[in-house]
């Protein structure tokens, strides 16, 4: 995994967790499953390149 892939999944995650957050506080169910929704994605790209990573070595 690049550093450039990190950055960007750990950026991605780290929005998803914000609106999650923002959702709650405001009690704006359509903004906290967004956030939950990056923060899937984010992970989701994670475990594709750990597996690339893996099948590299």
């Amino acid at each position: 995994m690049g550093l450039d892939d990190k950055i960007s999944n750990a950026a991605e995650d780290a929005k998803g967790k914000l609106k999650e957050g923002t959702g709650k506080v405001s009690d704006n169910e359509r903004l906290e499953a967004e956030g939950k929704a990056d923060q899937s994605k984010a992970d989701l790209k994670k475990a594709g390149e750990n597996a690339k990573d893996a099948f590299k070595d």
